[in-house]
């Protein structure tokens, strides 16, 4: 009879599991067409156990989208069936309600067989540029309007992909080269995590997962439940407003703290929007986890069990929990708000531990362009969909600043200008960091940006705004400021909608100033060297040196000095 592994060998397990997801996600990265994922990494990776419970993530990648997925497993074993589940299979879906939320992720799941035997399955998830349809943006008055619907079916069948699935994708989006290529990417990121797994099974003699899934699970309940023991068993409420599409929408949530669950009931908050920024509460739940894993037990891994003590609860079509056929498309300007109620609420259980709010949701926006169509376009004038990742200024922590162009909670990254440009017909004008942006603070809020986006020579284009805190900012905390708002306009002066598709001419730029971070604690009580660093920097101006933070003259002309004489004030 074969001996158990020790704890400590269970522990390199877990480790190596962990691994093998990272080159999971690395592998995708490396692979994907879109840009979305190649520079953004906006993408998940993770390995299941065979009753579909997560054991491990990658730690490249989006809570949306991992933590969405941790519930999307059982939607596939449920609709393939356990007995059409095959060696060489890869299933598919990008359905918002079984999968990751909207239309544009696709989510792909393979099985992994040791010997002749299932003993789990690998998953990934990635956002495409184009699924047909109106294209990303919010306009849609249903999902039918949102482009291609894939249900969760085979991809391929014993290792062969079904060729007339792939035929009805390209028939169906504006960029089937990128898509497709994104699908195989995908199955071939799924077939990298298998070869790693087999590899390990190998290597410590094991037949399956059973063991090692028991050790993560077990481990995790018990520390998760241990943080969760040493709160404080009470309740309270979080609220803020956000701009919504034509009218304001309300978020609500009532966090309540028992002995061994967490429960967040967002009874109260809007209901449903009649365009595409309604929220599908698996999307919801994945950033209502996350924030609270992020503030009570962020040294806890990732997987099925650490997750489960976290309840979510919203009621039907609610903006937090819209139901088919709900517009979804943009539902992460929703989901993305889900962790700043949670702290707010949170900050009445635990003060002093959560940060003040931030930009929220991603300052995105996607570009389609074509030759333009007021006079005779330029011969290589061509048509092209750019998505465009940015954000803006994540709120003050209780002991830190806020960080600058910063993404929370999704924590995709910023797309480089060079790889944006190199996508299609764009010219990135200007983007830099906007001084004055942070909120005032103890602890000073994150900057936004300024941005100035423009077409090639011979082009126009249909710009689709996906902007959040135009007319409501973050929010500061603990005596902080207000970060500053998303202002957005033509360069004509011509103003635009935060949300939706607006037609910029051939000639034309968009001009973005994209919203910070709250500050943190009375601006009074800001330490005066950070002060003096943040006017060195260029992060505030001399006025509001002057008057948020009190700075006297005398301080002002010091630092204007160094500055001229070269001294290292940063």
């Amino acid at each position: 009879m074969s001996q158990q592994p020790s704890t400590v060998a269970y522990q390199i397990m877990w480790n190596r599991l962990i691994s093998v997801v990272e080159e999971q996600a690395q592998a995708l990265v490396r692979t994907a067409f879109s840009t979305s994922v190649r520079e953004a990494g906006d993408l998940s990776a993770g390995v299941y156990d065979v009753q579909g419970r997560m054991l491990a993530q990658a730690v490249t990648g989006t809570p949306g989208h991992v933590n969405a997925m941790a519930d999307a497993l059982a939607h596939f074993i449920r609709r393939i069936g356990r007995e059409n589940i095959f060696e060489g299979d890869v299933y598919l879906t990008n359905d918002p309600w079984e999968g990751t939320g909207h239309l544009h992720d696709f989510t792909m799941v393979t099985p992994s067989f040791h010997k002749g035997v299932l003993v789990g399955f690998f998953a990934c998830t990635a956002h495409v540029v184009d699924v047909g349809g109106r294209g990303f943006g919010a306009d849609g008055a249903s999902v039918y309007e949102e482009g291609l619907y894939i249900p969760i079916l085979k991809f391929a069948e014993r290792g062969q992909v079904d060729e007339t699935l792939i035929r009805i994708v390209r028939g169906n989006v504006r960029e089937p080269d990128q898509l497709v290529g994104d699908l195989y990417a995908l199955a071939t990121c799924n077939e990298i995590g298998h070869r790693r797994l087999i590899d390990m099974l190998q290597e410590f003699g094991l037949a399956d997962l059973e063991g090692i899934a028991a050790f993560i699970f077990e481990n995790s309940r018990r520390a998760t439940l241990e943080k969760i023991a040493a709160l404080p068993r009470m309740s309270a409420d979080g609220e803020m407003t956000v701009d919504g599409f034509d009218s304001p929408i309300t978020l609500k949530v009532r966090l309540t703290i028992s002995e061994d669950r967490i429960l967040s009931d967002f009874a109260g908050s809007s209901g449903l929007d009649k365009k595409g920024i309604n929220c599908p509460l698996v999307y919801a739940k994945a950033y209502a986890c996350y924030a609270l894993k992020c503030a009570i037990a962020p040294e806890i891994p990732n997987n099925a069990a650490s997750l489960k003590p976290f309840e979510i609860s919203a009621p039907v079509n609610t903006i937090v929990n819209a139901l088919h056929p709900a517009p979804v498309a943009l539902r992460h300007i929703i989901g993305h708000f889900v962790p700043d109620v949670v702290y707010g609420a949170l900050d009445k259980i635990l003060p002093g531990v959560v940060p003040a709010e931030g930009a929220g949701c991603l300052c995105n926006f996607q570009l389609s362009l074509r030759p333009r169509s007021d006079a005779v376009a330029p011969a290589d004038a061509r048509r092209s969909e750019v998505l465009i990742f940015n954000s803006g200024g994540a709120g003050a922590r209780p002991a830190f600043d806020g960080l600058n162009a910063t993404a929370f909670p999704s924590g995709v990254m910023t797309m480089p200008i060079e790889a944006t440009e190199h996508a299609g017909p764009v010219i990135i004008w200007r983007k830099e960091l906007r001084p004055d942006s942070g909120g005032a603070g103890q602890q000073r809020g994150g900057l936004g940006q300024f941005m100035e986006v423009g077409a090639r020579d011979g082009h126009e284009f249909d710009f689709q705004a996906m902007f959040d805190r135009v007319h409501h900012p973050a929010r500061g905390r603990r005596g902080g400021g207000m970060g500053a708002p998303t202002l957005i306009a033509r360069d004509d002066g011509e103003p635009m909608r935060g949300k939706g598709k607006q037609f910029v001419p051939h000639g034309r730029r968009v001009v973005l100033a994209l919203p910070g971070g709250a500050g943190y604690g009375a601006p009074s009580d800001r330490d005066r060297a950070a002060v003096m660093r943040d006017l060195a920097r260029g992060y505030i101006t001399a006025e509001v040196a002057a008057q948020d933070y009190g700075l006297s003259e005398g301080d002002i002309a010091a630092v204007e000095t160094a500055l001229r004489e070269g001294s290292d004030l940063t």
